[in-house]
C-alpha cells in the first residue's frame, strides 16, 4: 500500500504542495475561520508561492487539461479581474479592494488543486488527511468546551450556540458539516481499511454532534437538500444507505442530551454537569458507530470473495433501506403535520423578523424568524438600480443603513448567489455561473470513472462543496476563507480526478511572453495582498497602544493609511483617539480624510457634524449632521444630536463617543 501510494505522490508531485494548503485550511479554521484579513492574507501569499512551486516543479500541460477545467479557470479568472475593476465604482474602495483579494484567494487555490492531474491514491490522501484533521479538531473542541465553566463556557456558547472557535455559530456549524459528508461518504468504500472506515464513520457523528452544540438553523434546513442531492447523483446507493443509518442512529441518539446543553444556557442556569454529560453522550455514541462499522467493514471484507454471499449481503442491505425509508417518511410526515400549514408559517416568521420565533423549545424549530428577509429585499433593489456591474464587492454595508429596516447593521447580504448578483451585478454573475458550472460539470463526470476509489473521492470532494454552496445560499459563508478556500479546493481535487487529455506534443507551458505574463501578475497578486495585510497589522498595533502613547499610534495609523490608499478605517481611528484627548483639529482632519475616501460614510459625517458644534459653526454642523441622518436615518443618536443642534445647543463630543461606544458595546 505505501508503494503505491509513493508511485502515485511520483505521478502527482502536486499533492505535497496541496497538503501545505490544506494544512493552512486547518489552521484558520482553529482561529475565526480565517475571517480577518490578518489570517488570510498572508495564507493568500502561502498559496500563492505554492502554485508558483507547482508551475515552476511540475509544470503547466494547458494542452492536456480537461476543457470543461480550462473554462472554469478562464471564467473565475474574469470573475476575479471583475471584482478588483469593480474598485473603481464601489461606494467603500477599502472593502472592495479587501473583497477583490479575497476572491484572488479562492481563485489561486482552485487553480492549486484544479490545474494539475490528481491520481485516486493521491486525492484520496488528500481528501482523507483533511477530513481526518477537521475530525481531529472537533475532537479537542469537544474536550475544550467539557472542560470550560463559568464565564469561560459562556464565551464558547454564548446565547446557547456554539460560536468557538469560528467567533460565529453559523459558520461553526458548517465548517464540521462540510466535513461531515466526505467523512461519510468515505466511511463506505470496500477500498478502504475496515478500521479506517469505522474512524470516519464515528469521525462523522463526532462532526455532526459539534455542529448541533452551535444550533443553526441553516444547517437544519441544508442537510435535508444534502441528503437529496447525494442520494440522486452519487452512485452505490445502497451503500451509503447501509452507513447513513447507523451514522444518523449515533447522532439522534447524543443530539437531546447535546441540545440540552443550548437550553439551559438560554435560561441563564449553571450548566457543566450538562456539558459534560452532553460531550460524553458524544464520545460514546461516536465510539459505538466506530465500532459497528468497523465490524460490519470486517465481515464485508471476510465476505468479498463469495459472490453469494456478497449478493446475499446487499439484498438484504436494500430491504432494510426501503423497510428503513418508509418508516422514516411516515414518522416525518406525522412529526411535520399539514405541509402546507408548515409552508406558510416558515414563510410568515421568515418575513416578519425574530419576533415571530416561539419563545419556547429549541432554537431549531423555533421558526425562521431572523432579519435576512429585509437583506434580501435592498439587496435586490440594489441589483435593480445597478443590473449590469453590480455596487462593487463587499459594498453592501451603506446600502443598508440607508434604506433597510432592522436595527442590524450587516456588512454582507447573507447569501453567496446575492453577493454575487448585487455586487458584480450581471456580468459578473454569468462568469460565476459558467465558472462554476463547468468546473460542477468537469467533477461529475469523474463519479463515472472506471477507478471505484477515484469515483469516492470525487463524491466525498464535490458533497464537501456542495453543503458550503447550500448552506452558504442563506449566510455570508464567502467572507469565511476558512470555509471557502476548502470547498474550492474540494472542488478544484474533484476536477483533477477528470481524465487529463493526450495531446501529441504537448508540452509544458513555457514561451518566453507567457513566463513573464505569469511573473507579472504573480507580482501584482502578492503587492495586492501584502498591502492591506501590512495596513491592518499597522491598525491592530495602534489599538493596542494609543492609550498609553498616542503618538505612536498616530504614526501607525498613518503609515496602514499610506499602506492602503483606499480604506478609511486608519483615519477613523485616528480621528477617535484625537476626540478622546480632546485634540479637535486633529480629529476634523482624521475624519474628512475618511470621508474622502469613503464620502457616504454615517460615522465619519457625524463625528464632523458634532466637531462643527463643538466650535460654534452651527451651519456646517447642522448641514453636516442632517446628511449623516440621511445615511443612517435609523440611528436614534444622530437625530438626538441633530435635535440638539435644532435648538441652538452645543453637542457635548465627550457624552456623544460615550454613547457611541455604549451602544457598540450593546450590539457587540
Amino acid at each position: 500500500m505505501t508503494s503505491k501510494l509513493a508511485a502515485s505522490l511520483r505521478e502527482a508531485p502536486v499533492t505535497v504542495p496541496a497538503l501545505v494548503a490544506l494544512a493552512l485550511f486547518v489552521v484558520w479554521a482553529t482561529s475565526e475561520a480565517g475571517f480577518p484579513v490578518t489570517h488570510w492574507a498572508p495564507g493568500g501569499l502561502v498559496v500563492l508561492l505554492l502554485v508558483v512551486i507547482a508551475a515552476a516543479c511540475v509544470g503547466v500541460r494547458w494542452g492536456e487539461i480537461d476543457g470543461a477545467v480550462k473554462l472554469a479557470v478562464g471564467c473565475l479568472a474574469g470573475y476575479t479581474a471583475l471584482s478588483f475593476c469593480s474598485i473603481l465604482w464601489a461606494g467603500v474602495q477599502g472593502a472592495a479592494w479587501e473583497g477583490a483579494n479575497r476572491t484572488l484567494l479562492y481563485l489561486l487555490v482552485f487553480l492549486l488543486f484544479a490545474c494539475w492531474p490528481q491520481r485516486a491514491r493521491s486525492a484520496a490522501l488528500l481528501l482523507g488527511a483533511w477530513t481526518m484533521a477537521m475530525i481531529g479538531l472537533a475532537v479537542f473542541v469537544a474536550l475544550h468546551v467539557d472542560a470550560a465553566t463559568g464565564a469561560g463556557l459562556q464565551s464558547l456558547i454564548p446565547g446557547g450556540r456554539l460560536a468557538y472557535p469560528s467567533g460565529y455559530p453559523n459558520a461553526s456549524a458548517a465548517q464540521w458539516l462540510m466535513a461531515f459528508w466526505p467523512a461519510l461518504l468515505l466511511a463506505r468504500s470496500e477500498r478502504l481499511a475496515w478500521w479506517l472506515r469505522g474512524l470516519l464513520a464515528g469521525g462523522a457523528v463526532l462532526l455532526a454532534d459539534v455542529a448541533l452544540l452551535s444550533q443553526s438553523r441553516g444547517s437544519l434546513y441544508a442537510t435535508p437538500v444534502m441528503l437529496v442531492l447525494v442520494f440522486a447523483l452519487i452512485p452505490a446507493r445502497t451503500r451509503t444507505f447501509a452507513l447513513l443509518v447507523p451514522v444518523a442512529a449515533g447522532v439522534v441518539a447524543a443530539a437531546p442530551a447535546v441540545l440540552r446543553v443550548g437550553d439551559h444556557l438560554q435560561a441563564g442556569a449553571v450548566v457543566a454537569s450538562t456539558t459534560h454529560h452532553a460531550i460524553v453522550t458524544t464520545f460514546l455514541a461516536a465510539f459505538v458507530v466506530g465500532v459497528v462499522v468497523a465490524v460490519g467493514a470486517l465481515v464485508e471484507s471476510r465476505l468479498a470473495s463469495s459472490t453469494t454471499r456478497a449478493r446475499t449481503v446487499h439484498r438484504a442491505l436494500a430491504a432494510t433501506g426501503v423497510a428503513t425509508l418508509a418508516l422514516v417518511l411516515v414518522g416525518g410526515a406525522v412529526a411535520v403535520g399539514n405541509p402546507v400549514s408548515r409552508l406558510e408559517h416558515a414563510w410568515h416568521t421568515f418575513k416578519v423578523g425574530y419576533a415571530a420565533n416561539s419563545q419556547t423549545g429549541s432554537r431549531l424549530v423555533s421558526g425562521l424568524g431572523s432579519n435576512r428577509y429585509d437583506f434580501y429585499r435592498v439587496a435586490l433593489d440594489e441589483f435593480l438600480a445597478h443590473p449590469v456591474l453590480g455596487i462593487g464587492v463587499d459594498n453592501f454595508q451603506e446600502q443598508y443603513l440607508q434604506h433597510g429596516r432592522s436595527t442590524e447593521t450587516p456588512h454582507y447580504p447573507h447569501s453567496v448567489e446575492l453577493r454575487t448578483l448585487v455586487q458584480t451585478g450581471i456580468v459578473g454573475s454569468l462568469l460565476a455561473l459558467v465558472g462554476l458550472g463547468a468546473a460542477l460539470w468537469a467533477a461529475v463526470r469523474t463519479l463515472r470513472l472506471a477507478d471505484p476509489l477515484a469515483r469516492l473521492v470525487a463524491a466525498g470532494a464535490l458533497a464537501g462543496f456542495a453543503y458550503w454552496v447550500i448552506h452558504g445560499s442563506f449566510d455570508w459563508f464567502w467572507e469565511y476563507a476558512g470555509l471557502g478556500a476548502p470547498a474550492f479546493a474540494l472542488l478544484g481535487l474533484a476536477c483533477a480526478l477528470a481524465p487529463a487529455r493526450r495531446v501529441a506534443g504537448a508540452r509544458a507551458l513555457g514561451r518566453r511572453p507567457a513566463i513573464a505574463l505569469a511573473a507579472l501578475l504573480g507580482l501584482a497578486a502578492a503587492c495586492s495582498l501584502i498591502a492591506p495585510w501590512l495596513s491592518q497589522l499597522e491598525i491592530q498595533s495602534a489599538a493596542h497602544v494609543w492609550t498609553r502613547a498616542p503618538q505612536a499610534a498616530y504614526a501607525r495609523l498613518d503609515d496602514a493609511a499610506r499602506l492602503d490608499p483606499l480604506s478609511d478605517e486608519a483615519s477613523l481611528l485616528a480621528g477617535s483617539i484625537a476626540l478622546r484627548y480632546g485634540e479637535l483639529a486633529r480629529a476634523d482632519r482624521d475624519f474628512a480624510q475618511a470621508l474622502q475616501r469613503s464620502p457616504d460614510d454615517a460615522y465619519a459625517t457625524l463625528e464632523l457634524g458634532a466637531i462643527a458644534s463643538a466650535r460654534g459653526d452651527r451651519s456646517a454642523a447642522l448641514g453636516l449632521l442632517e446628511r449623516a441622518a440621511r445615511l443612517s436615518p435609523r440611528e436614534a443618536l444622530t437625530r438626538e444630536v441633530l435635535g440638539l443642534v435644532l435648538e441652538g445647543r452645543l453637542v457635548n463630543i465627550q457624552l456623544l463617543n460615550r454613547a457611541i461606544l455604549l451602544k457598540a458595546q450593546e450590539l457587540a
